[in-house]
């Protein structure tokens, strides 16, 4: 019940009271009762004679004892302000023009009324009758009756297209084999299963993974990605002279010590921004951790090492194999435990023991080929300084600051397996084809990574415009260069074949083609990434995770070391399958994605956004009044985005919500899959804030709900709540699933200035509806003025 208006008074007496301190406790917020015996006591309790007083949890008591008599007056009040707004309405109001006074005829209401105009009677004759509009039509959709058999047939077509669907994949699948069959040794077999196997393990237990970790989901996968450090110290350790001199003597051991640095550079820096991220969802009645209890298996596997490699006890290179397979099921282990957020801190610590473990065994694999203890030196140099940075870059990121910073990350992957590639070539004159296979497309991952990181980082962080590159002829642009790769891959394994063009011996051809696919995917990757709009930054980086694990696969294989190859498809295969969750998360097309864009149309910048116009007027608000609305509101929905992130007003909105759950309302945070800039980005803020997670909904758990939602908040958030998306083909997110914001009775955006638009730069039709207010000014400010304000309902 919202409203109770009570009439039992008796003259003379006190009168009965009808509604006592139960009823009113379990009423609604900004329900009222009226009690017209009041001047007798009231039939509510509470009731105070000539006061309006409101109880603890809301509800309106309206005592006045000469409520009749103010009837009276409030009525003519209401009749007088119609028909002023009326008379206004005919002539000074027309025009919207100050001074301008113009009588419309074509109005109904004024013709209908106006019965006299410029000195002749209009009345009867010149008044036409108001007839309403025809309603309108309604659409009638013939729905087709199949028989039975008809749908057989329809059910065994289907059936049909799947099964031919599944069949091309496999029958693609059996021809890479067979290629690999063909071409391959005996040695790369146990290669291959373990990447199949590793890659069957990443493809499951990604799945596993809540939306709300999908960012320490990438950030674990991409300091596990810093295996390529494994790749580094083995060109370290390989063909090791006497030198005595801690600066590497060769190329290939430059390119191992760069290979070493930039990658404990991801590896420390991305573990403990892992860490950080993962602590922000620890709450304070969680069970405490005892990570220090896994040292101990953790130090038998180390000493195992140690008394296979300094004493006769068993051998040093079955404990090395033996520790790469413990080493593997831990990085595995560390993204099945990303499930939920109770397990999530110790899938980060899983992943770390991996990488250390695996780290060991390098070092072990290094001590078998003969290292000398200045290649150890140089590792250990190079690792500690590749460790120190990470850490001192990762002391100074926060949840606003992850994105780029993973993206930053997977560039150094990138490069990282460039430079083991260059020194694998570099440091031995006789590879068969395989190898060079493997060395040429690790360069070609690399380099796309490495550049399409970069791109990815410019445009997270600002430095470059969100709006995508649109170069004419980018689609050819883009085949010409795989056209030139593909050229210098064939001159690349037979430098016969450009010896007739180049007057080059084929030790200088091989290399200039490598340093050709170095450049060429180099620019590649940032076509590919730059040609990729703002909006669709989250699926990029999905990708490019991916990449980093291809790249680290590509150096397994290279190297003969079935660790990497291991983890390599780990984390390709989770990355690809983030990637099409991110996709089916947006509407968006994977492969297009992928390949910058491709098949999609192209706008250049005098053409402009092909948009349509928003026709309607922008309404602005004020803190009390919104603070009135979530005061009478029951269920509400709070959608922040990445405004909300920059402004860090996640503190104020998180107090907010509890207030008012605290209140008996209904109140839930609805996240896009891609709010912010990664997905997963504003669960991790939210986590910062203290929000509890029974109180954070993903956009498919409450997008159904907005009809019945009574006041929707959206902080910061503008391309995730775009009715565009549903409604206006032209525009650049059309088909991108949204939350559907608009259906809610009332909307309230905050926001810095009218004139700010997405990160796909483009305004928000939302923002001319009739229910929907914007509230000016900076989000910290507004969160924290609102704040105030509902403290003190």
């Amino acid at each position: 019940v919202d409203v109770i208006i009570t009439t039992a008074l008796i003259p003379g007496r006190k009168a009965p009271v009808l509604v006592n301190e139960e009823m009113l406790s379990v009423m609604k917020p900004g329900s009222v009762c009226v009690d017209l015996a009041a001047a007798n006591g009231g039939n509510v309790a509470q009731t105070q004679p000539d006061e309006v007083i409101t109880t603890s949890n809301g509800v309106k008591i309206i005592g006045y004892t000469d409520l009749p008599s103010r009837l009276a007056s409030t009525a003519s009040t209401l009749f007088a302000n119609n028909v002023a707004k009326f008379i206004l309405s005919i002539g000074p109001q027309t025009t919207k023009e100050n001074g301008m006074f113009h009588i419309d005829l074509k109005d109904d209401a004024v013709q209908n009324m106006l019965i006299a105009y410029n000195g002749e009677a209009r009345w009867p004759d010149k008044i036409t009758p108001f007839s309403p509009p025809p309603p309108p039509k309604v659409e009638t959709v013939e729905v087709e009756v199949l028989s039975p058999e008809e749908e057989k047939a329809l059910l065994d077509k289907n059936s049909k297209e799947a099964y031919i669907q599944n069949s091309t994949y496999a029958s693609l699948a059996a021809l890479a084999l067979i290629a690999f069959g063909l071409n391959g040794e005996s040695e790369s077999v146990n290669m291959l299963t373990s990447f199949a196997l590793a890659g069957l393990a990443g493809y499951q237990v990604v799945w596993g993974v809540a939306p709300a970790l999908h960012s320490p989901l990438m950030a674990v996968t991409n300091a596990i990605s810093g295996m390529t450090a494994l790749g580094g110290m083995i060109l370290l350790g390989h063909g090791s002279s006497d030198s005595t001199s801690l600066i590497p003597d060769s190329a290939a051991h430059w390119m191992g010590a760069v290979a070493t640095l930039l990658s404990f550079i991801n590896i420390s820096g991305g573990f403990l921004v892992s860490g950080k991220m993962l602590d922000l969802f620890r709450r304070p009645e969680d069970a405490e951790d005892y990570f220090e209890f896994y040292g101990v298996p953790a130090a038998m596997i180390l000493a195992g090492i140690a008394a296979a490699a300094f004493s006769p006890m068993g051998d040093l290179e079955v404990m090395s194999g033996t520790v790469e397979i413990a080493a593997s099921i831990l990085c595995i282990s560390a993204i099945a435990g990303l499930a939920n957020q109770e397990t999530a801190r110790t899938g980060n610590v899983l992943g770390m023991t991996g990488v250390g473990l695996g780290l060991a065994a390098t070092a072990a694999d290094m001590s078998l080929s003969g290292a000398s203890t200045v290649s150890f030196a140089q590792a250990g140099v190079m690792g500690g300084v590749g460790a120190a940075v990470g850490a001192a870059l990762a002391s100074k990121v926060g949840p606003t600051e992850l994105p780029q910073t993973v993206a930053a990350f997977h560039s150094l992957v990138g490069l990282a397996a460039m430079a083991g590639a260059a020194g694998e070539f570099l440091g031995n004159p006789d590879l068969d084809g395989g190898v060079l296979s493997t060395i040429y497309l690790a360069t070609l991952i690399g380099g796309v990574t490495f550049s399409g990181s970069l791109v990815a980082f410019g445009k997270l962080a600002g430095m470059m415009s969100s709006k995508p590159l649109s170069l004419p002829g980018r689609d050819s642009i883009n085949l010409g260069m795989l056209a030139i790769c593909a050229t210098g891959f064939a001159a690349f394994l037979n430098p016969a074949l450009a010896s007739g063009a180049l007057d080059m011996d084929p030790a200088s051809i091989q290399l200039a083609s490598l340093g050709l696919v170095g450049a060429v995917s180099t620019i590649l990757g940032y076509h590919l990434t730059a040609s990729i709009g703002g909006a669709d930054m989250p699926v990029v980086i999905t990708v490019l995770n991916s990449y980093s694990g291809w790249a680290l696969a590509a150096e397994g294989f290279l190297l003969d070391y079935p660790l990497l190859a291991q983890v390599g498809a780990l984390i390709g295969f989770s990355g690809a399958i983030l990637t099409w969750i991110m996709c089916e998360a947006m509407g968006r097309d994977i492969l297009s994605v992928i390949l910058g864009g491709a098949g999609t149309p192209q706008v250049s910048a005098s053409q402009g956004d092909s948009a349509a116009v928003i026709e309607g007027e922008i309404t602005t608000t004020t803190l009390d009044f919104v603070a009135e609305a979530l005061q009478e509101a029951n269920n509400i929905i709070i959608t922040p985005g990445y405004g909300l992130a920059v402004a860090q007003g996640q503190f104020a909105i998180a107090e907010i919500a509890k207030k008012l759950k605290g209140m008996g309302k209904n109140v839930r945070f609805g996240i896009h899959p891609v709010a912010g800039r990664m997905p997963g980005q504003l669960n991790v803020l939210l986590a910062e804030a203290g929000v509890p997670y029974d109180m954070v909904f993903e956009m498919d758990e409450v997008n159904d709900d907005f009809e019945d939602t009574d006041v929707t908040l959206v902080i910061g958030a503008s391309d995730t709540v775009s009715s565009a998306a549903e409604d206006d083909p032209g525009c650049s997110i059309y088909g991108m699933p949204v939350l559907r914001v608009w259906k809610s009775g009332q909307v309230f955006v905050f926001k810095r200035s009218i004139g700010n638009t997405g990160y796909a730069g483009m305004q928000n039709p939302i923002l001319f509806k009739d229910n929907t207010d914007i509230l000016l000014g900076d989000a910290k400010d507004t969160c924290e003025g609102l704040r105030n304000a509902v403290d003190s309902m």
